[in-house]
């Protein structure tokens, strides 16, 4: 399907959906899109087998195929699962890159990436003068597509020490790095160049996207974070997506993407700290403190809510000149949470299921300007989501040729 009907549908669809992705579940207590809609009893009831396969596989893996009957699903929550799938299943660009072996190590997933984005750009780098990578960190891209593609290339990296490693570790005459900040629109492109951005950030990605319409030179974007702004919200680049704005605060739901292994856990240590960090908001709470849902790691880095609670709590307490808890007060937060967590991680799942929505319609909405702006450009998937849950790409040439 063409990017353009597609965006509408995305449109439409946010529109009814608008609720659910603005009203984050942080209690254990019915939002009310859930009650308007009668969902509650529903997600309330699923076993802890069901809730792990819609934490693991989306929710729409328990809805769609069957159409709910077998779960007993509201036909509401049936019909916009499947509504969500055409949006959210996009078609592959580039042949799957080794996405078993991928899923088994970081190393290999890595791999996996490199390779997809190489396969990717090949065929718009062949007409290219030059590759250039924004957002290059410390250039293991840039030195890659040098080689591979046999052009000179720039990398752009806002962070001087990044850079200062990345021409440490550049040993050809034709790639070379600059600390540039895209995001304050000093990007400017020359005829013939091909700029790529992987895993662009927020902003970054728009920046990019600007700067290539204007210069009107061959792109490959794989945004990421959307949350990532200056701004309280992202408006949209094209003319077709009118007024659509985004606060920033509902953005980062974009990230979300249901997966065994995440970038730096598995999902089961993902969501055991999860719990430790709602105990630790009870027991915050509970002290009189206000505490709103995040900021019971004020302080902290977010890994430490790997360790167990008590360590967690005792750091916590001790940065707010707070006396330690004793075994019986952290018992009874770890033994609520236990049990109110599970009812929020109920609860959230149809806010989860739009993750993917809000992160196409982004995507479809850089598509859909770069084509106004006279490029030919598509959207797809870079590799499958074992090797990279931030897989959606943009790739855009100067005719309908690329």
């Amino acid at each position: 399907m063409e990017p353009e009907p597609l965006f509408d549908a995305a449109l439409a669809l946010l529109g009814e959906v608008g609720d659910i992705i603005a009203d984050r579940v942080e209690l254990p207590v019915e939002p009310a899109w859930c009650r308007a809609r009668e969902l509650g009893p529903f997600l309330r009831e699923l076993d802890d087998a069901a809730l792990g396969r819609a934490e693991l596989e989306g929710l729409d893996a328990l809805l769609v195929g069957n159409g709910g009957r077998a779960t007993g699903a509201p036909p509401a929550l049936v019909a916009l699962a499947a509504r969500l799938r055409p949006l959210t299943a996009l078609p592959p660009l580039v042949p799957d890159a080794g996405a078993g072996e991928a899923a088994r190590s970081v190393g290999a997933r890595k791999r996996a990436q490199l390779a997809a984005r190489a396969a990717l750009c090949g065929p718009l780098a062949a007409r290219a003068e030059r590759i250039v990578d924004v957002g290059a960190g410390r250039g293991h891209f840039t030195r890659l597509a040098a080689a591979e593609f046999d052009k000179p290339a720039v990398g752009l990296e806002r962070d001087p020490a990044r850079v200062a490693r990345a021409r440490a570790l550049t040993g050809r005459a034709d790639v070379r790095f600059e600390v540039v900040d895209v995001t304050a629109g000093t990007l400017a492109l020359a005829p013939g160049d091909l700029a790529i951005g992987l895993h662009a950030c927020g902003e970054l990605g728009d920046e990019l996207v600007r700067a290539a319409a204007a210069a009107g030179v061959g792109l490959v974007l794989v945004g990421c974070c959307a949350q990532k702004i200056r701004g309280p919200a992202r408006v949209a680049l094209s003319r077709r997506g009118g007024t659509l704005t985004l606060a920033r605060a509902i953005l980062g739901l974009g990230n979300l993407r249901p997966r065994a292994e995440g970038v730096e856990s598995s999902l089961a240590e993902c969501l055991a700290s999860r719990e430790r960090r709602y105990a630790l908001r009870r027991l915050l709470l509970g002290r009189g403190l206000e505490v709103t849902a995040g900021a019971e790691m004020q302080g902290l880095n977010r890994r430490r809510a790997r360790q167990p609670f008590a360590v967690l709590a005792a750091e916590a307490l001790a940065l707010r000149g707070l006396a330690p808890a004793d075994a019986e007060e952290l018992a009874r937060h770890e033994a609520a949470a236990r049990h109110e967590h599970g009812v929020i991680r109920r609860l959230s799942l149809p806010r989860a299921l739009c993750g993917r929505l809000l992160e196409a319609t982004i995507a479809l909405d850089r598509t859909c300007f770069l084509r106004e702006q006279g490029l030919a450009a598509r959207l797809g998937t870079l590799c499958s989501d074992a090797v990279t849950p931030r897989n959606l790409a943009v790739v855009a040439g100067p005719s309908r040729e690329q």
